[in-house]
């Protein structure tokens, strides 16, 4: 199981008070070292906390593997062409929503999104797509040629424990089996945290968790080195 660093809200914290710190390249550097197989970021439309030239530095120093979320649009390619992460994970994106609500439509946008993805993986960019956990998105998904989904875990992650959250993780479980069985690489992320990562973790199919949110707020009391770590152990044992 393999833990990918979201560094989106180190640049949240920068840019709220227009500063140059802190800085997320630094961020991204300390959580592989401290054992985050991947960095995540979210480089949005209204630039609202990554900008290129956190991209291009990502680009130059990450040392594991890169991972962009974007949405499915030209300005975004172009970007990612030119960057070439070794990931793009499409997502739906609203200038006005606070985080992403849910996954990505494929079934609606399939026509849109089969030419985009194509030029990206011919370019050598692995596509993934941010989907909730809904087979006919999943079956769509698997149509359109990505190599791997994450699946929206925010539903889950939303609710108390109870049986409307153990109704949502069973539909986290068929959704990875559903995946995985259609030859998907499997992960998935959105709402986790280091107390209901646990119950997801133990999903066999689910190779690796994007997870942002929680340990940024962590690490603002323990440091990150120390927050990435913590939730490296909780899930390394799944």
């Amino acid at each position: 199981m393999k833990l990918a660093v979201n560094v989106d809200h180190f640049a949240t914290i920068r840019e709220a008070r227009q500063s140059n710190e802190p800085e997320p390249v630094l961020a991204a550097l300390l959580a592989e070292q401290a054992g985050a197989e991947g960095i995540v970021c979210h480089i949005r439309g209204d630039r609202r906390h990554i900008k290129e030239r956190d991209l291009k530095l990502f680009r130059e120093t990450v040392k594991t593997k890169l991972n962009f979320e974007m949405a499915a649009t030209e300005e975004m390619k172009k970007i990612a062409l030119d960057i070439q992460p070794e990931i793009v994970s499409l997502v739906p994106e609203r200038p006005e929503e606070l985080t992403t609500e849910g996954g990505l439509d494929v079934i609606s946008n399939e026509k849109e999104l089969g030419p985009h993805i194509k030029e990206l993986r011919n370019s050598g960019i692995k596509v993934s797509i941010f989907v909730d956990p809904n087979l006919k998105q999943i079956e769509t998904c698997k149509k359109l040629g990505v190599d791997l989904i994450e699946i929206n875990t925010g539903k889950y992650a939303d609710l108390k424990p109870g049986e409307e959250r153990l109704k949502a993780l069973d539909e986290i479980k068929k959704a990875a089996e559903h995946g995985h069985s259609l030859g998907l690489e499997i992960h998935a992320g959105h709402g986790l945290d280091y107390k209901n990562v646990l119950p997801v973790a133990a999903i066999p199919e689910i190779t690796e968790f994007s997870i942002g949110f929680s340990i940024v707020a962590r690490s603002a009391i323990v440091g990150i080195e120390s927050a990435v770590k913590e939730m490296v152990a909780l899930i390394e044992n799944y």
